[in-house]
Formats: C-alpha cells, sequence, structure tokens
C-alpha cells in the first residue's frame, strides 16, 4: 500500500467523519470495521505529525542543533 501524503487537517476532517457515522448508527458491521482500520491509520499519522512538530519546537526552542 502507498504511503499517502494528507494534510494533518484533512486528516483530523476524515476522523471526525468517521465518528459522527459511528455515533449516528450510519454504518453497517462491514462499513464500521473499514471505517476503524482507516481511522487506526489516520491516528497514528496525526500523532506522528504531532510528535515531528513537538521535537521540531523543542529543537528552536533550545537554540537549534547542537
Amino acid at each position: 500500500m502507498a504511503k499517502e501524503e494528507i494534510k494533518y487537517e484533512d486528516a483530523v476532517k476524515q476522523l471526525e467523519l468517521i465518528v459522527d457515522q459511528m455515533e449516528n448508527n450510519e454504518l453497517d458491521i462491514d462499513e464500521m470495521a473499514d471505517r476503524l482500520k482507516k481511522a487506526q491509520k489516520l491516528l497514528k499519522l496525526c500523532k506522528d505529525r504531532l510528535t515531528k512538530a513537538d521535537q521540531e519546537i523543542k529543537k528552536i526552542l533550545d537554540g537549534g542543533p547542537k
């Protein structure tokens, strides 16, 4: 599977849509399983992006690379 290049904001919007669909019982069991797999990938992407941004910010605040 090719790695998708998706913006953080788009990933969050997709996650919100999946949550809304689940909360409103809009998915059958097969769709729910597929959406949960996608949500898991989106969550990992968001977490990785936030971790990377946090590291970059700390590096800047610490005065850059040493």
